[in-house]
């Protein structure tokens, strides 16, 4: 795991290469055609870069956007009328059945398809009516890194084509030197206070969110450790009725229109006892992890290349190994 979070910044590299025509036209394409909507397909991992284009395509290209339930089509067989619709499936491997029926349906009931996936020759990919390869090379260990990156990168990509968006393009361009330079940054200060927890709440908001959901979901299969990512809004609607000494909470924060609210939510999490632990922000008492400037759709890709650092330290000094979580494969083929 820690070897091939390491390869992320190559991986982008050479996927901006490789992909630079193909989103192009690809860019052009979604102009002309308009989609009146997108819908997302993934699992685990990849589903959280759904999360991602979510924020991203509604931001910056006006286009509502939704996650599909690939049972849908896997198991309740129901049609769907897709017609107008841009269909985005992300996937690492490109070989889980549902994936596969899903994405099959889709462009049956007449969508675009778009798939975003990492094995170039799997089925997912001869599904799609653009197969858009992440570039992130063999991926041996059960968790999902360089290619969570990969896709994130490819979505920035994808948005910033489709909207023309000279801004974030060039900032796309920095990335890969930016992600050597995350990496090498120091967060082993996050490993004592999550050494010995029990819990975690892992806490963000807008293109944040997506990095809340893969860090929490990386403190389970690979640290053992119970974690849940919220959004900063939704963790004020209940959640935060655990959150008290003992409980702990990683805030991740980008700089933009979100980053007030965060931050405010920060340091009443402070007054209260809770023990914040916080990416990206300046929070009087809270442990602060360093991070780097950047644009606001690059720090999230930044933000979780370091926790990606943090995550293997924090598994093995919690007696875990990272490259074998218990009860997991490479291939979840959920149907």
């Amino acid at each position: 795991m820690f070897s091939e979070a390491a390869q992320s910044a190559a991986a982008l590299r050479l996927q901006l290469e490789r992909n630079a025509d193909t989103l192009a036209r690809l860019g052009a394409d979604l102009r002309a055609v308009s989609p009146r909507a997108v819908v997302t397909c993934a699992r685990g991992s990849s589903d959280h870069a759904a999360t991602f284009a979510k924020y991203l395509i509604e931001t910056r290209a006006g286009v509502l956007t939704s996650s599909a339930a690939p049972s849908i089509a896997s198991v309740y067989g129901a049609q769907q009328d897709m017609r107008g619709c841009l269909f985005l499936a992300i996937s690492q491997s490109g070989r889980s059945p549902d994936l596969v029926a899903a994405t099959e349906a889709a462009r049956a009931a007449g969508a675009i398809i778009v798939a975003l996936v990492n094995e170039e020759d799997a089925p997912l990919a001869t599904a799609a009516d653009h197969a858009i390869p992440l570039c992130a090379g063999a991926e041996e260990s059960v968790p999902a890194t360089k290619s969570f990156i990969a896709a994130l990168g490819a979505i920035v990509h994808l948005v910033a084509e489709w909207t023309r968006d000279v801004e974030l393009r060039e900032a796309l361009v920095e990335t890969p030197a930016a992600l050597e330079r995350a990496w090498a940054l120091d967060w082993s200060a996050g490993v004592a206070p999550l050494e010995k927890a029990n819990h975690l709440y892992v806490i963000a908001r807008g293109p944040g969110l997506a990095i809340a959901q893969e860090a929490a979901l990386k403190c389970k299969e690979v640290c053992a450790l119970h974690a849940e990512g919220f959004s900063s809004a939704e963790v004020r609607h209940g959640p935060q009725a655990l959150l008290r000494a003992g409980i702990p909470a990683l805030l991740f924060i980008q700089d933009d229109e979100a980053r007030p609210g965060i931050e405010a939510l920060a340091r009443e999490l402070v007054e209260r006892g809770v023990e914040v632990i916080v990416a990206g922000a300046h929070v009087p008492g809270a442990i602060e992890l360093p991070t780097l400037a950047a644009h606001p759709l690059v720090q999230p890709l930044l933000e979780i290349q370091s926790f990606y650092g943090l995550a293997d330290a924090l598994a093995r000094a919690r007696g875990c190994d990272p490259d074998r979580p218990p009860h997991l494969r490479k291939v979840t083929e959920t149907r």
